[in-house]
């Protein structure tokens, strides 16, 4: 049953204080104060009231709202100025019956209203409790000011009542909102009240962020951007620097100025349009400008007619290159085809030869000899597209491929541009580079070529393009078709000896700071240098060995040990070193069962022996000599072949009873091809039939089951590679009677070569009886 007390009274101004709550303000009215006073004294609650309007100075009975809260004075403290700043606690719902205003302060008598206490509660309770705590978990996320953790204080509660009383505490809800839940008595009115309460809180929050987002879009882009600027051109005006504006417009008057294609003039300009609108602190304004940079210093014309003198060309390559007769006759003719169709369009020439030849000098040769500009790209190790493409300008720090790089550093649209290596170039996960050089090297797609960078066509057709290669085995099937294969083969040791004397000397000699007066070196001592200290195709061997002799010369002639460094074959060994490399390898007699072979490698001709050894056995066939698997087949095959033909070559010796044990010395390193068949077939019929074979001869084939000798590849290289080592004769198939065509005439002279068709001509050349 409800009962009445009497109670002192404090007005509250927008507040409004719930059971359980605990909270602090100050108070400053004298009657409030007063209140305070008699409540600390009776040690009785005092009873807190929401004012309607808190402008109300002294609100009378009527500006009260009918029901407050019932609080304990926990706490006071005596500020400056006469306030009080109180802490208190609520615990009960009051309703006011009657206030009486006592002059000095108010007091009210009250029915103090208690609170529904539930055993247990409904389904109905149940759900509006998790809904309540559902909400205020999206409410907390919405609202980053709400205190941390006050969801899970709340679902710690048992009563329903003080869940709704402490939720509201926490929330800035509205004054109306608030007091129409302290107003609520009824508990399960009070849970649906706060819930709807919520959900429309929720609502206007959402909306808010929405608004508040849109409109802070609004303010960077709108006000921020134009405050910025206006900073920005008060700032630029007293520096005297030129606006953004300006600076677009300066990019203008050079696109203008530029001599390109219209449609490369309309791209440009409708960049540097957006530049002019873009603010130099964005951070697109620095790669926009780098942009039109690069467009702008490319040359999109060819400025000057080429004039190809075939007089002068040749006059030039014979000043540089010695030698090599046959490559210049082919570029000659393939610049007189170029002068006769006026066109720069034109098949593409690949330079193929072994390491030191001249590829890369004759490159640049040419370049003099048509007066262009020289660019090189080494394609070695380059597995990126990006290489020749370039970046899109999307990614951070992005530039153009090499190619459209190199041709700005050229300063020239038709520059004689060298491709080095082709044949190493690589792919990976980034991209196939050799794809994307086939667009590059056909004449029929590289007027349009497009770096992924400028997005724009660039015309390569007016490039003289050239690359150079080892061997023409690795270079991409495609990319290969679009080439014209000129091969530099190895040099001779007279070649060498003369380039030696017109180019390797005279440079060294200069490189090293040494007048001709000071140094010379006999041409004895010149053709041992060429012959015991190199072996290789070309001349950077031998280059580094002049290279060596000249850094001796500037020792004695440093420490004036003597005014000139002469170098004769008496000395030679003494300031090299022993020689390095002899002739023995032909041998000083005929020997069973050892034959000279001939090889073709990416660095040259080289000659390698091929012996073989009978031991008792069960027949079996051991190679050693890290033979590759066609050289094994083609060991498998001479075997057959000799098997076959026991009888004919009077071979006496039981197979079963046998083994057969071939091997190719220098074993470290790697052989393959079928070349050597007749070598191996020789080599075998010597060793049964203990039969020497002819030290200054050398040979080279295929060979069939059937005793046939078949054509083989690399003929002028193992021609070379022979007459370097000393070798006077030379067996070959007749299938290859063609090629001899492009064996020098020299090399010719000095070897004495033999086709051949059959097995059994080859046993009779080569064996001594």
């Amino acid at each position: 049953m409800s009962q009445t007390s009497i109670f002192p009274v404090i007005p509250l101004r927008n507040l409004t204080v719930f059971p359980q709550m605990v909270t602090h303000f100050d108070v400053g009215r004298p009657k409030s104060i007063k209140a305070l006073e008699m409540a600390e004294m009776s040690g009785e609650p005092i009873l807190l009231v929401t004012q309607r309007d808190g402008r109300t100075e002294e609100p009378t009975a009527d500006e009260f709202f009918h029901l407050g809260t019932l609080s304990k004075v926990r706490q006071m403290l005596k500020l400056p100025g006469g306030n009080v700043r109180v802490l208190v606690e609520g615990f009960s719902r009051a309703k006011i019956i009657r206030l009486t205003d006592r002059l000095d302060f108010i007091e009210a008598e009250v029915e103090v209203i208690e609170e529904q206490i539930f055993s247990k509660l409904d389904k109905e309770m149940s759900a509006s409790i998790r809904l309540i705590l559902e909400e205020l978990e999206k409410y907390s996320n919405l609202n980053e000011r709400l205190i941390p953790g006050i969801v899970d204080s709340l679902q710690e509660l048992d009563n329903p009542g003080e869940l709704v009383d402490l939720a509201a505490s926490y929330l800035p809800l509205k004054q109306e909102d608030n007091q129409r839940l302290l107003e609520t008595v009824d508990v399960k009115e009070r849970l649906l009240l706060l819930h709807s309460i919520l959900r429309l809180e929720i609502e206007y929050l959402e909306l808010g962020n929405k608004i508040n987002q849109r409109v802070q879009k609004q303010i960077n882009k709108g006000q921020k951007e134009y405050f910025l600027k206006e900073q920005l051109r008060a700032i630029h005006k007293e520096l005297g620097d030129s606006d953004d504006e300006e600076v677009g417009l300066e990019y203008i008057d050079k696109i203008k100025a530029k001599d390109m294609p219209e449609e490369i003039r309309e791209k440009a300009l409708e960049e540097a349009e957006r530049l002019r609108k873009l603010s130099m602190h964005s951070p697109e304004h620095g790669v926009l400008r780098t942009y039109l940079d690069w467009i702008i210093s490319l040359p999109w014309v060819v400025e000057k007619q080429e004039s190809i003198d075939l007089e002068r060309s040749k006059m030039v390559l014979d000043e540089d290159h010695y030698g090599l007769s046959d490559v210049k006759e082919r570029i000659l003719e393939f610049l007189a085809v170029r002068k006769l169709k006026d066109s720069s369009k034109g098949p593409i020439i690949c330079l193929v030869g072994p390491p030191g030849v001249g590829k890369t000098s004759i490159a640049k040769s040419i370049a003099r000899a048509l007066d262009r500009e020289y660019v090189r790209m080494s394609l070695g190790g380059v597995r990126d597209e990006a290489e020749i493409r370039g970046h899109r300008r999307t990614y951070i720090g992005a530039l153009p491929g090499r190619i459209i790089s190199s041709i700005k550093k050229a300063d020239a649209m038709d520059p004689l541009f060298l491709f080095d290596e082709v044949d190493k170039i690589g792919s990976d996960f980034r991209g196939d580079p050799a794809s994307a050089l086939l667009e590059v090297l056909d004449p029929e797609q590289n007027s349009t070529f497009t770096d992924y960078y400028l997005d724009l066509p660039y015309d390569l057709s007016h490039v003289f393009f050239i690359t150079t290669a080892n061997t023409t085995q690795t270079i991409p099937r495609p990319l290969l078709d679009r080439m014209e294969i000129i091969e530099i083969s190895g040099y001779t040791e007279e070649e060498k000896y003369e380039i030696a004397i017109r180019h390797l000397l005279p440079k060294q000699l200069e490189e090293n700071g040494i007048k001709k007066s000071q140094f010379s070196i006999t041409s004895k001592a010149l053709k041992n240098v060429i012959s015991h200290y190199t072996r290789e195709a070309g001349v950077r061997g031998l280059e580094k060995v002049i290279a060596s002799l000249c850094r001796k010369a500037a020792i004695e002639l440093v420490e004036e040990r003597n005014k000139t460094f002469r170098v004769s074959e008496r000395n030679l060994e003494k300031i090299l070193g022993p020689y390095k490399y002899t002739f023995d390898l032909v041998g000083v007699k005929d020997e069973v069962g050892i034959v000279t072979g001939l090889a073709w490698t990416p660095v040259g001709g080289q000659t390698l022996n091929v012996e073989v050894g009978i031991v008792p056995g069960t027949g079996k066939l051991a190679l050693t000599g890290q033979l590759g698997d066609v050289m094994k087949e083609s060991a498998m095959a001479a075997i057959s072949y000799v098997k076959s033909k026991a009888e004919y070559y009077g071979i006496e010796v039981e197979f079963s009873e046998r083994d057969v044990h071939i091997h190719v010395p220098e074993g470290a390193i790697p052989k393959d091809g079928p070349s050597a068949g007749v070598t191996i077939t020789t080599a075998i019929i010597s060793a049964l039939t203990n039969t020497p074979v002819k030290r200054d001869l050398a040979m080279t084939g295929e060979i069939t089951l059937r005793g046939k000798v078949l054509p083989i590849g690399g003929l002028k290289e193992k021609l070379l590679a022979a007459l370097r080592m000393g070798i006077s004769r030379v067996i070959i198939p007749k299938g290859n009677n063609n090629d001899l065509m492009e064996v020098p005439d020299y090399v010719k002279e000095q070897l004495t070569i033999t086709t051949v068709e059959e097995v059994d001509e080859v046993i009779k050349l080569a064996l001594s009886k």
